[in-house]
């Protein structure tokens, strides 16, 4: 009955460190590609119309949070900052560039969970 109760209270962690993990990758993915111009992302913020410096803000902020979700401690503040900026991206896809904003609205969810889980007790 020990290893039952015990394996069943490692999975939320289990579940946790993936979504963690699996942000962290995409989002590391995505700040390097605004960080080093790829075409694409400069196209979509010329689009936008408030410069190429708002790619490398976004780009950064993308990159640094990714790091922090990978630390447990610090990933609270990586997913904050990742769920203020994915609630932009949603706003921008509707009201902007256009394109399915689907996306954007799963990584918001996924780092609003990663916040509410690892949030300061």
């Amino acid at each position: 009955m020990t290893t039952l109760t015990s394996h069943t209270a490692r999975w939320p962690t289990a579940l946790l460190w993936t979504a963690q993990i699996a942000a962290a990758a995409m989002f590391l993915l995505a700040g390097t590609l605004k960080l080093t111009g790829a075409a694409p992302m400069v196209q979509v913020f010329a689009a936008i119309g408030i410069g190429q410096w708002f790619r490398y803000v976004t780009g950064t902020i993308e990159v640094v949070s990714a790091l922090l979700l990978l630390v447990p401690s610090l990933a609270f503040f990586g997913a904050s900052a990742m769920a203020a900026t994915m609630i932009g991206a949603v706003i921008t896809h509707l009201a902007i560039v256009g394109g399915n904003p689907a996306p954007a609205i799963g990584l918001l969810a996924t780092t609003l969970a990663i916040a509410w889980a690892r949030r300061p007790r």
